[in-house]
């Protein structure tokens, strides 16, 4: 009788030790996945705005020697919208198309300009085209492995684009072949749907598709760095047309140091400004 009281008291002592051990490892993995800091939010304000063809589904949107350039797409439940590139004045809000695709064979998606060329991708044709960048007469095409073609920038030396997944694939811009691939993660999360790109002073800028916020990608390790929220504009938008589609589309000019934002048939484009 007396050994069961010692069995039962050692065993009760082993009990507790164990569950404090159990506690402590607890304790350390809720510490250890708190310690992953939320990304931080860039605060912005409204410069401008500027009015924007509403029937444009923006996929494109980038300067260029000091011209405003945007690509649009043809979904085929809008038979007003055309897959284009155009250049804007924003002064007055009106548009030059510089180029057409036949909507009936290619949704035109993101662009980007290298070297005196115009780089334009498609949806899913898993082909691009190239322009020359005075003319915008087409010099070219190119195939690509990505199912999909979403956004494009550079930062001046590669072609950087998205397909709607959490990577960016560089492309040379001399053979267009894969140089890489960066994998973008958010707080140590895949980011999927990465969308409208533009490089800014050594960063990747990126929309995200049905997000209203534009985030801040390192592009040495692909981590995001920083977020803009913009659901105030689009919830402007949302006022001034109700059939509105996703905020898209990141202007950097760097003869100013100006950036403008816009979305898929919204009325106005936005200059704002923020720390970058």
């Amino acid at each position: 009788m007396k050994f069961t009281n010692i069995a039962s008291t050692f065993f009760a002592v082993s009990l507790v030790a164990l569950s404090s051990c159990n506690n402590e490892q607890s304790s350390t993995t809720t510490t250890e996945t708190a310690a992953i800091p939320a990304t931080p939010l860039i605060n912005y304000s409204i410069v401008n705005q500027y009015p924007h063809d509403a029937s444009l589904f923006t996929e494109g949107f980038l300067f260029y020697n000091g011209t405003l350039y945007e690509s649009s797409g043809s979904p085929k439940d809008l038979p007003l919208t055309k897959s284009l590139v155009v250049a804007h004045n924003l002064s007055n809000g009106h548009i030059e198309t510089k180029v057409e695709l036949d909507k009936s064979k290619y949704f035109g998606e993101g662009i980007v300009f290298l070297n005196d060329k115009l780089y334009q991708l498609t949806y899913k044709n898993q082909t691009g085209f190239i322009y020359d960048a005075k003319t915008f007469k087409k010099i070219g095409d190119f195939k690509y492995s990505n199912i999909e073609g979403w956004g494009m920038t550079t930062d001046g030396a590669s072609l950087i684009m998205s397909d709607g997944t959490n990577k960016l694939t560089y492309l040379n811009p001399k053979t267009l072949t894969q140089e890489k691939i960066l994998s973008v993660t958010d707080s140590n999360t895949p980011l999927e749907s990465i969308n409208e790109l533009e490089f800014i002073k050594g960063f990747i800028y990126a929309n995200v598709w049905q997000q209203n916020v534009i985030v801040k990608i390192d592009p040495s390790n692909g981590k995001v760095v920083g977020k803009i929220d913009l659901s105030s504009l689009m919830n402007e938008a949302k006022t001034k047309n109700p059939n509105v589609d996703v905020l898209n589309g990141i202007a950097y000019d760097p003869a100013t140091d100006k950036v403008y934002v816009t979305g898929k048939l919204w009325e106005n484009i936005y200059e704002i400004k923020f720390a970058h």
